[in-house]
């Protein structure tokens, strides 16, 4: 029974909930104390992380390009666009370039951990905390041991009008 006017049916309104990851490989990595899981199908090489080229006027998650075999790559430090307090890069520092709606893309983490195969009693959905939360890209939480795993839509997060990668039109020749 919908009650137009109950507070839990405005919140469902303004916010779908993303749709629930499915079970598969998820390629784990660490953005400060949390640890991220992408689709591995996504995933196309892991990179040591080398400092890429500077694009003028570029937000500051936006950190360059990089030339990969010929392709110029954008590359994202994640832990600026997730707003993580602490941005240090180390030895450990790698970029994961994805391959999604047919753009490459290079992602800076703080560390890459391991292919993790979880299936679907393992993934639950993601709590509603707040509606000015901004975690469409968050399709669920999954239970690895003693981990948990944030499960990430890359295709959403990298997708996103702000960071104008994927769907921006090709380039005047």
């Amino acid at each position: 029974m919908d009650i137009p006017n109950h507070p839990s049916a405005a919140a469902a309104t303004r916010h779908p909930a993303p749709a629930l990851a499915s079970a598969g490989e998820f390629l784990s990595f660490r953005l400060g104390a949390e640890e991220y899981g992408i689709d591995i199908l996504h995933v196309q090489e892991i990179r040591s992380f080398e400092e890429p080229t500077r694009i003028a006027n570029a937000p500051s998650f936006i950190k360059g390009v990089v030339n990969l075999r010929g392709v110029i790559v954008p590359v994202v430090d994640m832990r600026i666009k997730l707003g993580c307090e602490k941005v240090e890069y180390n030895g450990f520092t790698v970029t994961i370039v994805i391959s999604v709606h047919d753009r490459v893309i290079g992602l800076v983490v703080d560390s890459v951990s391991d292919v993790i195969e979880l299936t679907q009693d393992q993934i639950r959905p993601v709590p509603q905390i707040s509606t000015s939360l901004d975690a469409d890209f968050i399709t669920g939480i999954a239970n690895v041991g003693e981990r948990m795993l944030i499960l990430a839509d890359i295709g959403a997060l990298v997708g996103s009008a702000e960071l104008g990668l994927v769907n921006a039109p090709p380039a005047l020749q």
